[in-house]
């Protein structure tokens, strides 16, 4: 019987096949050392195209479980990812993507009052009534956290619901689609930090150690902010590349 590949909510299939294997790798269904099925036997297992296949053992060669070997196939060298979780960006649509492959734990929320550093940070007013929403993001194939969130979001949109659990879906998108608002342009901070003794602990990291702060703004076609976003990833398990297209001639 072949299983058929789905892709809920648009989440590329290759990404869910990875995920398959790494589980069967970590389970010891393809123990270090052995090879990996065909291509053409993974296409029949799992009813998907050669390229989702190939885009799929990629992934795991990335995360440094697989290597390929020309006329031989794919090993797995290691049980576990070996190399940190790489965010990959060039556009508003890869922070969707990036919710798709990790999830969202959130931990609680409450309705804040603002004022002082963070009304300034929120561009707000003091007295301002804000939804603070905090969780931990975690990847399939990390036990750990990679990171830290907490999101404000404005308050005319803190009646926000199904913000609960265990999230695959981006906080941005949730709004978009209960409050018909657009999301035009996500302004991005990235800087260094030193993790403190209370980040440090719930992110089960060494305190004193290197880790990068992630200020996401999110504002619609007004200008307006609609949700901010603070993430703190220990230096370790997060990596960001983002690519740049060129745009313009150079005359010769």
């Amino acid at each position: 019987m072949t299983l058929k590949i789905e892709a809920p909510g648009g989440r590329p299939r290759y990404l869910q096949l990875a995920t398959t294997l790494v589980h069967e790798i970590r389970t010891g269904r393809y123990p270090v050392g052995s090879l990996l099925p065909t291509e053409f036997e993974l296409c029949d297992q799992f009813g998907v195209s050669r390229f989702t296949v190939r885009e799929a053992v990629k992934q795991l060669v990335q995360l440094g479980m697989v290597t390929r070997q020309p006329g031989v196939g794919s090993r797995v060298l290691a049980s576990t990812p070996v190399t940190q979780y790489t965010q990959t960006m060039s556009g508003i649509t890869d922070l969707r993507q990036y919710a798709y492959e990790t999830t969202l734990e959130i931990e609680g929320q409450e309705l804040l009052e603002v004022d002082g550093e963070l009304a300034d940070t929120l561009d707000a007013s003091a007295g301002e009534t804000w939804l603070h929403v905090w969780g931990l993001r975690y990847t399939e194939a990390h036990d750990a956290p990679i990171c830290m969130t907490d999101a404000y979001i404005a308050p005319a949109f803190r009646a926000v619901s199904g913000l609960r659990g265990r999230m695959t879906r981006a906080l941005y998108a949730v709004l978009e689609e209960q409050f018909d608002v657009q999301i035009k342009t996500v302004h991005q901070d990235i800087r260094a930090v030193v993790l403190d003794k209370a980040t440090a602990r719930r992110l089960d990291a060494k305190p004193g150690s290197a880790g990068l702060r992630l200020e996401r703004r999110y504002v619609d076609a007004r200008d307006a902010l609609v949700e901010l976003a603070i993430s703190l990833h220990p230096a370790d398990r997060f990596s960001y590349r983002e690519s740049f297209r060129r745009d313009w001639r150079v005359s010769t």
